[in-house]
């Protein structure tokens, strides 16, 4: 049993009971509520383990009574006296502590306080997230922040018993590695004893673990940190923690059944209350993904998903027929329309409709035809063209009933995946549409090896560039023309699939990761569809390619956010929420006013100079 005590308290403020009644005990806290009522003081005693009513009587302990006349809310002390029962109908049943109080005789005040800038003691008090990130330390102190990092503490706890109880060993790699290209910026850090270069944090210990894996080790895993230089939204800050695991002598199955099996054992022992909403966990492959919800992370929570309306919209022999030329004219040149119906929205008023579709646009549609159905029938301005018998065929494929809206967007098969995805993704939240309690978890795989980038004029690796390729498709590689210097868009190369998967929860990607490529001249091939020239290739990943010439078993593994795991099982809409000192959207440390600029001295330490505004020189 955890001995908690010490020289300061013989039980922690959540620990007596009504058994503990009799006995004497010594407490050590914050104030958390001072009622003074003459002779009796009364404090709320707190720690982070919970909170202990203690008396205090001016008859009974003159000098406690005045040391407490003094103590306001925030007030570090130490009490020490009598247990005792409290009086029958006095019992705070909200408080596991609630049967007893501590009867002080003594009382001493260890640290005094400052009013804080909000209320500790009123948790659901709002306060401006940047008071709450200047003070943060005092804004652990609150039970809502308190109990979330609390449940990020429990989950890391059982993600390391999993991983220990399947033959995983906890491996550190080093903060300060090679910059490698990993998709996004790297920190960079100045070597003072080696003049001119750079180390760089990492992004992930992707190169790493797969040398761990050619070094035997087997299976790995790390709580890692990792960094990124990009810019920040609800999901992502520039520092970051991952689950990253990486396995031997593995196939996708292997990968993909061990992560399965861990996410619900931690799923179930860290969030018990919370159900899983389907086990085995719904795989879909990225283009079954796409078609059905319009992302690759799809939140499974709620219906809503997406339909193709063209067998509605042509005449036997296929041809678009629809009345509508919109529509027509979109199916004629290959483009795709396809619908969701949006329940409860069938009487939607003209404002409504107009701010969906401006959403709609502003994900990148040109526009929203939308369809309601009501107990007088269908209605809207499309109706007109497409006709009654039609408009309600329409509806029906999109499983609308009375009261739903039905809403299609006409365009490239791309941007009508995009803007239908994101409009149902919105309309979920805004709606209400999905159960909070619940955790919906899923697997997407089959990820195109590689996507196009037209304004770099070549192809990269849509996940990690050392994901290997299906079986299947190694043709696709091998018959590849690979000349970085004329990478070409009709390569066949790029209708190959990679041996990737993503781990879905509630509409999030969790994380992500793929069986690699294991064999050095297919790596190289990769390597240079991805644009790198054999130099290149050298430079960046020399010594794993040079690694792999020493006999490298087929490997595969996953990274998953530790943060974003967290703010899912706590129900919060941003991981700043469940990390204990986050950055601003901007990236600031608005409690230690980070990042600053540094003293001169250490420029000329580094041999560096600042090059940049003048007020910063």
């Amino acid at each position: 049993m955890t001995n908690l005590a010490t020289p300061y308290r013989t039980h922690t403020c959540g620990a007596l009971r009504g058994d503990d009644a009799g006995g004497d005990a010594r407490l050590a806290g914050w104030v958390h509520r001072r009622r003074d009522h003459g002779q009796l003081i009364f404090l709320d005693l707190r720690d982070r383990h919970g909170i202990t009513q203690v008396v205090i009587d001016a008859t009974e302990a003159p000098d406690a009574h005045a040391a407490a006349m003094r103590c306001r809310s925030e007030f570090v002390v130490m009490v020490a006296g009598s247990v005792v029962r409290r009086l029958p109908g006095m019992e705070n049943a909200k408080l596991p502590t609630g049967e007893i109080e501590l009867r002080a005789r003594e009382l001493t005040v260890l640290s005094e306080a400052k009013t804080p800038p909000f209320y500790i003691n009123e948790p659901d008090a709002p306060v401006d997230e940047s008071v709450r990130l200047q003070y943060r330390y005092l804004d652990i102190r609150r039970e809502p922040m308190l109990r979330r990092l609390l449940l990020r503490s429990r989950l890391v706890e059982e993600i390391r018993l999993a991983h220990h109880a399947n033959g995983f060993v906890e491996v550190e790699t080093p903060i300060l590695i090679k910059s490698t290209p990993e998709g996004a910026r790297d920190f960079i850090v100045p070597s003072r004893l080696q003049p001119g270069s750079v180390y760089a944090l990492p992004q992930s210990p992707q190169q790493l673990k797969q040398l761990l894996m050619v070094a035997g080790m087997d299976r790995y895993f790390q709580i890692a940190r990792c960094f990124r230089d990009e810019d920040l939204r609800g999901d992502r800050q520039p520092e970051f923690t991952q689950l990253d695991l990486e396995m031997s002598f593995v196939t996708e199955e292997t990968v993909m059944g061990f992560v399965e099996e861990m996410a619900i054992e931690v799923s179930l022992a860290v969030t018990p209350e919370r159900p899983l909403l389907q086990v085995p966990f719904p795989r879909f492959t990225y283009a079954e993904a796409q078609e059905r919800f319009g992302s690759d992370k799809p939140d499974l929570r709620f219906g809503m998903e997406l339909v193709d309306l063209a067998p509605a919209l042509v005449d036997a022999a296929g041809t678009p027929a629809s009345g509508f030329r919109v529509f027509d004219e979109t199916l004629a040149g290959g483009g795709r329309v396809k619908g969701i119906a949006v329940p409860g929205m069938g009487d939607a008023s003209r404002a409504r409709i107009d701010e969906l579709t401006e959403a709609a646009k502003r994900f990148g549609a040109r526009g929203l035809v939308t369809l309601g159905v009501t107990g007088h029938g269908i209605h809207g301005p499309a109706v007109k063209f497409l006709g009654d018998e039609r408009a309600a065929d329409v509806a029906a494929r999109c499983g609308a009933v009375e009261g739903d809206l039905v809403a299609i967007v006409a365009d490239r098969p791309g941007v009508v995946a995009d803007v239908l995805g994101r409009l149902r993704a919105e309309l979920g939240t805004r709606l209400g549409l999905a159960d909070p309690t619940v955790l919906a978890y899923c697997w997407v795989n089959r990820f195109p090896m590689y996507e196009w980038d037209s304004e770099r004029n070549g192809w990269h690796a849509t996940h990690n560039p050392f994901s290997g390729v299906v079986p299947e498709d190694e043709p696709l590689l091998v018959t590849a023309s690979g000349d970085p210097e004329r990478p070409s868009q009709d390569d066949p190369a790029g209708r190959a699939r990679a041996m990737q998967y993503d781990l879905v929860l509630n509409g999030w990607e969790l994380g992500g990761g793929s069986v690699r490529i294991h064999r050095r001249a297919l790596l190289e091939r990769s390597f240079a569809l991805q644009g790198h020239t054999f130099a290149s290739m050298q430079e960046k990943f020399g010594g794993m390619l040079e690694a792999f010439e020493y006999g490298a078993p087929p490997h595969g593994g996953i990274a998953i956010g530790i943060d974003r795991w967290a703010a899912l099982m706590a129900d919060q809409a941003t991981i700043r929420e469940v990390m204990a000192f986050p950055k601003t959207s901007s990236g600031m440390d608005l409690m230690l006013d980070a990042p600053s600029a540094p003293d001169p001295g250490q420029y000329a330490e580094l041999g560096l100079r600042y090059v940049g505004p003048a007020d910063r020189a």
